[in-house]
């Protein structure tokens, strides 16, 4: 790949594609790379895709679609097609025969690989595929983040619940949990390099820790994250309910730099659906989990994934549904139509909802949580909160945007503030997407110094 100097990576999912695709940036620029001004003045291209929903899979193959006329173009680009699609073996060959001109289909569990395989792709005229079973946590990986005060920091990867409509166990491999000590260490060189906040993923950070067989589990994780010096705000997604203990709960309440945002995926309202998805609870035990942290730790905000339309879905399953954002009052709902992932028990079920009538039921939906969350908002008029300041707002430069501990955004006016400070805003009003606010008390956290200047890579 002598005299290839551009890259350009294209990221599609949740944010652990994200923290994946950071790891890609480290690892082309360790090589050299530099990252491209636009995806035409590239030399290579790396997508990472998610299968989670359809929707983006049809984005990614539509833009494999307009790269045609680009690889025309430039003979030399290569073009590669990593993540969760990419480990689907069907969805694999799928891209190699629809776009023969894609260089290299990498899976999810040989990203460590991706320098010796670019090497490879690049001098073969036919598409590579190297899909192998995720396993094993590989450490020590170059990354590039485009954000200096905050950080993803993956905590365990894989997941073992096999819910009936979910690929995730099939293209992230089984639970494998990194070691404390390799998460401390990564946390703390952040923040040596300014970080003040970080948030741990995985696809259930509950279960951090089951495979290591000594007792060691996420809320001690917390715990020992909670003293890294300099750290300011741990947060952490996503979190199974069947999974969420009191225990874990009590370890938040002891340590003051876990945010109190809970992010609680219900899926349905209906324990006949919860069974038919395999999720492991009922409405009982999801309210009784609600009910536990609003009581211990009171103002904590809730959000939660809420899919309508699964197989069986009757009208009342979907009220129930309803009846649930009701009781609970989410902050926010990310909300999703089931869709047919391929290899999922899910696919075969009978009883399949009519498109027309998901389509029905989720504007009902997406109508009354958002109303809910305008009313959330609202009310925090008149409050308190403590923002941490990540710099100009997006939709007015003359103001300054940051988020709450419960991680509402907040749009306020700043005299001599940097990034990275803290300082109390007193809530004026509230709309559906964001807290507007004005300084109380000009109370700025003294601890916090300059945050590091650091190269940040666009795409």
């Amino acid at each position: 790949m002598t005299g290839k100097s551009h890259y350009h990576i294209v990221t599609f999912g949740c944010q652990m594609n994200e923290s994946d695709s950071e790891r890609m940036h480290g690892i082309m620029e360790q090589l050299g790379y530099t990252a491209a001004g636009s995806i035409e003045d590239s030399d290579v291209i790396l997508i990472n895709t998610c299968s989670v929903r359809e929707t983006a899979e049809n984005k990614v193959y539509g833009l494999l679609g307009r790269l045609k006329k680009l690889k025309e173009k430039k003979p030399g680009l290569v073009i590669g097609v990593g993540g969760c699609m990419t480990q689907v073996e069907s969805t694999a060959a799928h891209i190699k025969k629809r776009y023969p001109y894609v260089n290299l289909v990498f899976g999810t569990g040989i990203m460590h690989q991706l320098p010796d395989l670019l090497e490879q792709a690049a001098g073969n005229k036919k598409t590579m595929i190297i899909c192998r079973p995720p396993e094993g946590v590989y450490e020590g990986l170059p990354v590039k983040r485009e954000d200096d005060l905050k950080a993803w920091v993956p905590v365990m990867y894989g997941c073992d619940n096999f819910c009936t409509y979910c690929i995730v166990p099939h293209v992230r491999g089984r639970e494998r949990s990194r070691l404390p000590e390799d998460i401390f260490k990564e946390v703390e060189d952040l923040t040596l390099a300014g970080c003040r906040e970080v948030t741990l993923l995985g696809q259930n950070v509950n279960s951090y820790g089951k495979d290591f067989g000594n007792g060691y589990g996420f809320g001690d994780l917390l715990a020992s994250l909670n003293n890294v010096q300099g750290l300011l705000r741990i947060r952490f997604m996503t979190s199974h309910p069947k999974d969420f203990s009191l225990g874990l709960i009590d370890t938040i309440e002891k340590n003051p730099k876990v945010c109190e945002h809970f992010h609680i995926p219900l899926q349905s309202g209906s324990d006949k659906i919860l069974k038919a998805m395999n999720r492991g609870y009922n409405r009982d035990y999801y309210l009784e989990l609600i009910s536990g942290i609003r009581n211990r730790i009171p103002g904590a905000a809730i959000t939660t994934d809420i899919m309508v339309g699964f197989p069986g879905e009757k009208e009342a399953d979907f009220a129930a549904t309803m009846d649930m954002i009701e009781r609970v009052g989410y902050d926010a709902a990310y909300t999703f139509i089931y869709n047919k992932r391929a290899g999922t028990p899910a696919e075969n079920m009978a009883d399949q909802v009519p498109e027309d009538e998901k389509t029905r039921r989720i504007g009902s939906l997406i109508k009354r949580q958002n109303q809910i969350s305008i009313e959330k908002n609202v009310e925090e008029a008149g409050r308190i909160h403590q923002i941490l300041v990540e710099g100009p707002s997006r939709a007015d430069v003359n103001m300054l945007s940051g988020r709450t501990r419960t991680n509402k955004l907040v749009i306020f006016p700043g005299r001599a503030l940097k990034k990275g400070d803290l300082i109390d805003v007193k809530i004026i009003g509230g709309s559906l997407t964001h807290l507007k606010g004005e300084e109380s008390g000009g109370n700025k956290c003294p601890c916090v110094g300059p945050i590091a200047e650091v190269q940040h890579v666009h795409t």
